[in-house]
């Protein structure tokens, strides 16, 4: 078979980046992005351009159904038919036992458009339920909440074109550099030409976004909405506003400003533990700016005060006159690559396709008769969104839960509660592409799915642009595309259910999908009857709203100021500030805060499989500011268990003076499959938005003590296919105190585990896990007095692994620069028993890698800026930030520290 290459989208954030795929004898063999395509214009991030080692390998991969009878059993290999008939058959008796809502649908931002229409059409046409909700609910939903309060509708204003016109960019509870580094390279590009434009940070943590601000405001967690009352009170009281604007587009404003009135700065800076001559500039600089634009993410929406905090950023814009005009607006960045289809096609519990209400009974019948089903089976009352759904599931209210592209077992807070759930439900059914995350291993049902690269479709991006996504090779094994597995149950539902009405799932191929759900925004704000798969592919991507007739889509909305109200009136919004749900305590006196690491995402089902994307952060930790540490006697590389109300679990312990005291973070990857426990989610509350019903997955309550672990093993071991060999070692974690894995670059797999004490039947059967037993190029050292084992592999002339367990430090040490020596991939010179030998005290230094593409570390680039080069002599000399450029605010951040310490 001969080379191809396929026009696709990333799988990973909101940005919605164009790629090219190549491919050969049906395997992906590399990414690189496209040149053509807006959102990029070729540009990828490191994650992105990982994309095909990701794909090298199926191993870990769910390849074929499985299914059992019972939950004592193991799953057993059967075919699609056998699988989709009996989840049919169990789906309609529990329907018809205890009613449509005893089942539920949890789906996923990473779904493409056609495949959440189906999924929303068999809950709400066919079952006859609205509890279907997806994971974009622990994303998005604050943000929609407060797009349709404020506005009418849902849907950024913006667009990607902003980031090069704005004068002031307010970023709020968004590490940007990290999370959407794409984006944030074309601001970097735009600042570079208008060296007047200033920056404004928003975040409890000093990260790389915030190290490039002109002002950072360093708030304590949670405190946003008192924050902008305060920034607005300044913007009023000194004529800062637009009164023109507001009154002839909006309304609400006079209750605003009577709340405001008491927001002063000085009030607001006590709340936030921030200056208030901070806030009076942030505001001057947002008011006095001839176009500002925010940009927010998580940070806000995580919250149980989420949509308060969208509101009240908004109502900053309104105020001002920000809004519909080139670089102003509100501009919430997606998180996951199609949240915004899922919108569109209205797969969320709360509402219907194309932007309708589920109240609505002129909504209802118009969806009603589109699908062709009775207008009484829609139901009028709301689903139940993702947490409240699983606290049925754990109730015994719902009774089947079918899950597909998503993990809650790790993402959902409070994990005790969502295992519950899972282990009290009468059926579960994962659809995944991967059949090692911590939710399969609940699966009745398990269903393998089609993953990037392997199926067709559309998805919608931040600034609302739909872009075709195409296959590059076929999906491993039996596995099928969503769209595909969707269909051939609803079929089966419907025949179950409702036998005599006519296939609704009758559709040849994700065309006449696409064009089912571009029908039913006809007439609505996200009007797409322009849009088609013919013009996807004559001309590109293209934005909503774009009607029959139109060249192309709008690229800003409200820009004649009428907005999607019934009044054509914007609304205020005047919501007091209120402080998180999981208040510290004497007992739990640390705000835990959560976030991304640059190169991983999500619970790295997929970016888990790359040796190169663990580079920047090794392995997890939990930060704490070097006087809180030392106030409690704790340095780093201690063990500490960090415990909230609910639950708790333990990492090593990283001092970081980039974190406000008082506050520890933690980021939000590690799952059960790379560490004993859930991670973060362990110890964060359930409390949700009273508007938006998402979580306050952001802030919780903890307290952090020293883990008393003294026996602890370190085991490394190259290997062919890491993924497969994790799948070995991941059963043993949760027997252990504390353990992790990672991956090395050379294909290294890394274990670190501890104890109260030793336990030799565990350290048993992780050597046979390794394959490591003594021989000719494995020797073994052992003090069964002390309690020390050790084993060191060759591979000809160069170490291939080790396994070092004990309690001394001096073992230790000697096994930590032996890992170095393996990852270093040097030649091995001398008498192996070397390897045994204590030699000199203090464990190596293993050199943070700063540039993932390059495989740059921390070392090289320190040398080379001590010796005075400049940024760019550097990047060109190492090739450091050149790439994916996403390293190239950490490198800024590296120049300007030493040069402040010159």
């Amino acid at each position: 078979m001969d080379k191809t290459e396929t026009r696709s989208t990333c799988c990973y954030c909101g940005v919605g980046c164009g790629v090219l795929i190549e491919s050969e004898n049906g395997r992906i063999t590399g990414v690189r992005g496209d040149p053509e395509h807006p959102a990029n214009f070729g540009r990828l991030c490191g994650k992105g351009l990982s994309l095909a080692a990701s794909a090298a390998s199926d191993s870990g991969r769910a390849l074929f159904p499985e299914m059992r009878q019972d939950r004592g059993e193991p799953r057993r290999r059967v075919a699609w038919d056998e699988a989709l008939d009996a989840a049919a058959d169990r789906f309609a008796d529990i329907i018809r036992r205890h009613g449509p809502d005893a089942v539920a649908f949890y789906a996923s931002g990473q779904l493409l458009t056609e495949d959440y229409y189906l999924f929303n059409k068999l809950a709400k046409g066919v079952a006859g339920t609205n509890n279907i909700d997806t994971n974009s609910r622990l994303c998005m939903s604050s943000a929609v909440t407060a797009y349709k309060m404020a506005f009418g509708a849902d849907g950024p204003p913006t667009c990607y074109e902003d980031l090069e016109s704005a004068g002031c960019v307010l970023f709020a509870g968004s590490n940007m550099a990290y999370a959407h580094p794409v984006l944030f390279r074309r601001l970097e590009d735009a600042r570079r030409d208008w060296p007047d434009a200033r920056w404004i940070v928003v975040d409890p943590r000093r990260t790389d976004t915030a190290a490039m601000a002109d002002l950072h405001l360093q708030i304590q967690p949670g405190t946003d909405v008192a924050l902008f009352h305060g920034m607005l009170h300044h913007l009023i009281w000194e004529g800062l506003i637009d009164a023109g604007y507001i009154a002839a587009h909006t309304e609400g404003f006079d209750a605003l400003k009577r709340m405001v009135r008491d927001y002063t700065p000085k009030m607001a800076a006590e709340i936030c533990g921030v200056r208030a001559e901070d806030i009076v500039t942030a505001a001057e600089w947002f008011g006095r700016s001839p176009a500002s634009l925010s940009l927010y993410c998580m940070g806000l929406n995580q919250s149980s005060q989420g949509t308060a905090k969208n509101l009240a950023l908004i109502n900053l814009h309104l105020a001002t006159g920000q809004i519909g005009r080139p670089g102003a607006g509100p501009f919430s960045l997606t998180g996951q690559p199609n949240a915004m289809g899922g919108r569109e096609v209205g797969g969320m519990a709360t509402m219907l396709a194309a932007h309708r209400d589920i109240a609505n009974p002129d909504h209802r019948r118009e969806v009603a008769a589109h699908w062709g089903v009775p207008e009484s089976r829609l139901s009028s009352r709301p689903g139940l969104p993702a947490v409240a759904m699983f606290e049925a599931l754990a109730r015994g209210e719902i009774k089947a839960v079918w899950i597909v592209c998503t993990n809650p077992a790790h993402s959902l807070p409070d994990l005790a509660m969502a295992r519950q759930a899972l282990s009290r439900a009468e059926l579960v059914v994962v659809q995944d592409a991967f059949a090692e995350t911590d939710t399969t291993a609940f699966a009745d049902i398990l269903l393998p799915a089609a993953s990037w690269g392997e199926k067709e479709g559309t998805v919608t991006n931040s600034e609302r642009r739909v872009s075709r996504v195409r296959a590059a090779a076929p999906p491993p094994g039996e596995a099928k595309p969503d769209g595909w597995i969707a269909a051939e149950f609803g079929r089966r539902l419907a025949a179950r259910l409702h036998p005599d009405e006519a296939d609704h799932f009758a559709y040849a191929d994700a065309r006449q999908v696409f064009d089912e759900h571009r029908a039913l925004t006809v007439g609505r704000d996200l009007d797409m009857g322009g849009l088609d798969y013919a013009l996807l592919e004559a001309r590109g991507p293209q934005q909503w709203p774009l009607f029959a007739g139109q060249a192309e889509g709008q690229a800003r909305r409200y820009v004649d100021g009428v907005f999607a109200t019934d009044g054509g009136k914007a609304r205020f919004h005047a919501i007091d500030y209120r402080p998180p749900a999981d208040k510290i305590s004497a007992h739990y006196p640390f705000r835990l805060i959560t976030g991304r690491l640059r190169d991983q995402w999500h619970g790295m089902s997929r970016t888990g499989r790359v040796p190169g994307l663990f580079s920047h952060s090794p392995e997890p930790e939990l930060r704490m500011h070097p006087e809180d540490a030392e106030r409690r006697n704790l340095r780093d590389g201690d063990l500490v268990r960090v415990a909230s109300k609910r639950g708790q679990w333990v990492l090593p312990l990283k001092t970081d003076g980039d974190l406000a005291r008082g506050c520890v973070f933690a980021a939000m990857h590690w799952s059960r499959q790379f560490l004993n426990s859930g991670g973060s989610n362990e110890a964060s509350t359930s409390a949700v938005d009273g508007l938006s019903f998402q979580p306050e997955l952001k802030h919780a309550a903890v307290k952090v003590e020293k883990a008393e672990l003294p026996w602890r093993v370190l085991a490394a071991l190259r290997h062919p296919d890491l993924p497969a060999l994790q799948a070995e070692l991941t059963p043993l974690l949760g027997e252990m105190g504390y353990a992790a894995i990672s991956l090395a670059a050379g294909n290294v797999l890394l274990l670190r585990a501890a104890d109260s004490a030793a336990r030799p039947d565990w350290l048993a059967r992780l050597l046979d896990a390794l394959a490591l037993r003594p021989g000719p190029d494995v020797l073994e050292y052992r003090d069964d007095g002390r309690g020390v084992l050790k084993r060191v592999a060759w591979d000809a002339d160069k170490l291939a692994g080790l396994v070092f367990a004990g309690g001394g430090l001096a073992d230790r040490d000697a096994g930590e620069r032996l890992l170095q020596r393996l990852l270093d991939g040097e030649l091995w010179q001398g008498p192996r028993l070397a390897a045994f030998s204590p030699g000199r005290t203090g464990a190596a230094k293993r050199d943070r890698i700063v540039c993932q593409c390059k495989q740059v570390g921390e070392a090289a680039i320190l040398d080379r800026l001590e010796r005075g080069q400049d940024l760019m002599a550097l990047k060109a000399e190492l090739g450091c930030g050149t790439v994916c450029g996403a390293c190239a605010p950490e490198l800024a951040r590296m120049a300007a520290g030493l040069a402040q310490n010159a």
